[in-house]
This record gives C-alpha cells, structure tokens and sequence, in this order.
C-alpha cells in the first residue's frame, strides 16, 4: 500500500473575483504542474491552522479560513497517495510571494482550464468552474 500523505490546499480569492495558482518548480514533485498553495497537515494539527501555517510559510502572508471544507480528493500518484483537502480563503495580512514555487498568478474561474493542473487538484478545479 502507498503512503497516504494529508494535505491542505487553500482556494484564495482576491476582491477582483480571481483566485491565486501556484505553479510547482521543477524541483517539487509533480513539477511544473499548477496547484492551489499549501501543504502536509503534521501530526496533531487540524487542518485550518495547518493551512495558516503552510501558506504564511509558502507564500509569506496571513490567510482566515471560513472553516468548512470546499473539496476533499484522494488521488493516488506512482509512489503516494494524497488526500487534498481544500478550503477557500482569504488574505488578511500581506500579500502572496512566490518562494517555492515557480509563479503565482490570480485567475478568473473561467479560465482555470488554461493550466496544466496537478491531478489532485482537478476536482477542486472543475468545482470552482462549476459556481461560474
């Protein structure tokens, strides 16, 4: 059985309506494939602060959760598995730097089909299209 890896990812959304992809760096796994920012949720942490300290570490700002799940999608990769919970947010404090990954950029929900998109995170994906 693969490794099952929990993960937070948050939906930001800005006052203009767009939300924020993360591209993933050559580096990372699944490398240059678009993704909502976050990360593995440690042992004896819920998953909001998780995603608070995740993407203050990640992208150098503070987020406020609305605590309720948005999507939660279990997607099975060649050597892990990735439960990826996402949970829409936003920017209290700061404003979003790209410091692991490659780009950041805001886009309108209609055109989040543009990217090229990490598996796990097509759900959240083709949800957040739906609410057009």
């Amino acid at each position: 059985m693969k490794k099952l890896i929990k993960v937070v990812a948050a939906i930001i959304e800005n006052d203009q309506n767009e939300i924020l992809c993360a591209l993933r760096s050559p580096v990372m796994s699944v490398p240059n494939s678009w993704e909502f920012p976050g990360g593995k949720v440690e042992k004896n942490e819920d998953i909001y602060s998780a995603l608070q300290r995740e993407i203050f570490e990640e992208l150098g700002c503070k987020i406020e959760t609305d605590h309720q799940v948005y999507n939660n999608h279990t997607h099975t990769y060649d050597i892990y598995t990735v439960n990826l919970i996402s949970i829409k947010c936003k920017i209290v404090e700061g404003a979003p730097k790209a410091s692991e990954h490659s780009k950041l950029i805001w886009l309108k929900r209609e055109n989040l089909e543009s990217l090229k998109w990490a598996p796990a995170d097509i759900p959240a994906v083709e949800q957040l299209m739906s609410e057009k």
